[in-house]
């Protein structure tokens, strides 16, 4: 029972009065109006139909509020989606996004109960932002489209496909529909940058619906490209599609390519949220919370969904202070479908375009971009190599190829934290010039012994320095004092290492010893027999006992 209460959703925790949900209402309402246009801008985007993308801010954002680990997260369709979602509804059509948005939601209540999400959250930040600027590059590509109005009846989705058919289609373009997307993208800009606490999407979509409606100006809107939005409740559904072992299979790599996204994006969110309000999320919950509203959003006809930065940074700032404030959000949008959907069928798609565009800027982290740029060469190769796969290739290609990449760098900087070195001068330099009886064991080392240390954790990267120690010396000594004193960890392979090394010396005739070796070691070397082949008199507990075991087997002789 304990167990299951650590997965407790955030609404159950929070201490509430009327003066909160006072504050939680306006932040709903606030994050709910300025949540509906983009709602509508990342479906279309994503080749969805425009109510699909509020049905999934209404659904997953109530769902992901109610069970999440975050108070302060709102939940809906995001940018990061828009590329990978676009791909696979080209590709399998709308139940191949269902299938695949299924898998990841099962990934991700099992990333959750696993207690996967600490781990997550160590995706070393090149490789996001390098897939999160590759993203923005394609989000305003797939744009420019509705933005200058071109006749392109077929967008591919392959980049370089792709404007090769914009520039083709450029000669097409209507001088007012570029006009409605170019002034409402001015608009926009100067409301950001002279009136910042003015919500910009809201002052676009007001700005350029009116400016059609009063002018009844001759560009595509929402109504006209995909007709008037139904004012009904969406009711759950059964998705339609053939279910079959092979189809699953094939869905796989699209389904973890969404849970990773979902889960980095929302436990990226909830980092920032409790930095801003000095809180605490339970990741694992929010995981959870994740998982149970991308399932929801499949049954309600909706898209994958994960936790909006931008929306939850206004929730935090309009007052939000409970997950009320994010089911709040969703009733809001719900009531504007409801009884406004004619007003948001008249929304001009250039100015959705603009929207997304602008967007697509903020994505970009141009300042987190330079500054990277002065990173170690290993991370601007996972930032470059992130980012072309994601734009040349596509999203599920570039996060496993990322990843393997940051992974092998990651190794290479643990590795070289760890060196096998000879110390035999310096003891030399420490002890005495003449062997004293009374003396042994105060670092004197005798004639034919050799004497190295092991520094840092021994993995997998670290163990071929072991095996060239012998090599590299001119003869092999008697005996080899190995000084381990310093080593916090060791894996299969270095205790593989260890085991071959101990044979290496028995060939050479030489007597191994190992010093300072600590009891976590030791409880390491019984699967692997390191006690049998080496002796347990021969493992010794700090560097004066093995000395003083060297200089009786020297005499022994």
């Amino acid at each position: 029972m304990r167990k299951l209460r650590d997965f407790l959703p955030e609404t159950f925790r929070c201490h509430y009065s009327w003066k909160i949900l006072r504050k939680d209402l306006l932040a709903g309402i606030t994050v709910g109006v300025i949540a509906l246009p983009l709602a509508m801008a990342f479906a279309i985007a994503s080749g969805l139909r425009p109510e699909q993308g509020l049905y999934t801010a209404i659904v997953a954002g109530f769902l992901s509020s109610f069970f999440g680990g975050s108070r302060f997260l709102i939940g809906g369709p995001i940018g990061a989606f828009v590329v990978i979602v676009y791909e696979i509804v080209q590709r399998e059509g709308y139940s191949g996004l269902i299938i695949s948005t299924l898998i990841a939601a099962i990934l991700l209540i099992l990333m959750g109960f696993a207690r996967l999400g600490t781990l997550i959250k160590y995706i070393p930040i090149p490789l996001v932002t390098g897939f999160t600027a590759g993203i923005a590059v394609m989000i305003f590509s797939s744009q420019v489209k509705d933005f200058l109005g071109l006749a392109l009846p077929f967008q591919p989705a392959d980049f370089i496909l792709k404007w090769q058919a914009v520039w083709q289609a450029l000669p097409t373009w209507d001088p007012l529909t570029a006009s409605v997307g170019g002034g409402t993208l001015l608009l926009m800009i100067g409301v950001r940058r002279f009136f910042p606490t003015v919500p910009w999407a809201i002052a676009g979509i007001v700005f350029a619906t009116f400016l059609t409606w009063f002018f009844d100006l001759p560009v595509d809107t929402v109504g006209s490209r995909y007709g008037t939005m139904t004012q009904i409740i969406p009711l759950p559904i059964l998705p339609e599609f053939t279910w079959s072992f092979e189809r699953i299979l094939h869905h796989i790599p699209d389904g973890v390519t969404i849970a990773l996204l979902a889960g980095i994006e929302a436990l990226l969110c909830a980092v920032i949220a409790d930095g801003m309000t000095g809180t605490k999320h339970r990741s694992n919950t929010e995981l959870v919370g994740q998982g149970l509203a991308n399932l929801g959003s499949c049954f309600f006809g909706g898209m994958p969904a994960a936790a909006a930065m931008a929306r939850t940074a206004i929730n935090v700032k309009s007052g939000g202070r409970t997950p009320f404030s994010g089911m709040i959000h969703a009733m809001t949008m719900l009531g504007v479908l409801l009884l406004f959907s004619s007003v948001v069928s008249r929304v001009p798609l250039a100015a959705l375009a603009s929207i997304l565009i602008v967007i697509a800027w903020n994505m970009c982290e141009w300042d987190r971009f330079r500054c990277l740029f002065r990173a170690p060469p290993g991370d601007i190769v996972v930032l470059l190599t992130a980012l072309l796969l994601t734009v040349l290739v596509d999203l599920t290609v570039a996060l496993e190829v990322g990843m393997i990449l940051a992974s092998f760098l990651f190794m290479k900087r643990v590795s070289d934290l760890s060196k096998v070195t000879p110390i035999t001068p310096l003891l030399k330099e420490e002890g005495l010039t003449s062997i004293d009886p009374d003396a042994i064991g105060r670092k004197v080392v005798p004639e034919g012994v050799e004497v190295y240390e092991i520094d840092g954790p021994f993995f997998f990267g670290a163990t071929d320095r072991l095996q060239n120690a012998l090599i590299n010396l001119e003869r092999p000594p008697k005996i080899f004092i190995l000084r381990m004193g310093k080593v916090p960890a060791i894996d299969v392979t270095g205790l593989d290492a260890l085991a071959n090394f101990s044979d290496v010396c028995q060939r050479e005739g030489t007597h191994l010893l190992l010093s300072g070796v600590k009891p976590k070691l030791k409880e390491a070397f019984h699967p692997f027999g390191i006690e049998k082949k080496v002796g347990k008199e021969n493992i010794l507990s700090d560097i004066d006992s093995a000395l003083k075991r060297a200089h009786h087997l020297i005499e022994s002789v």
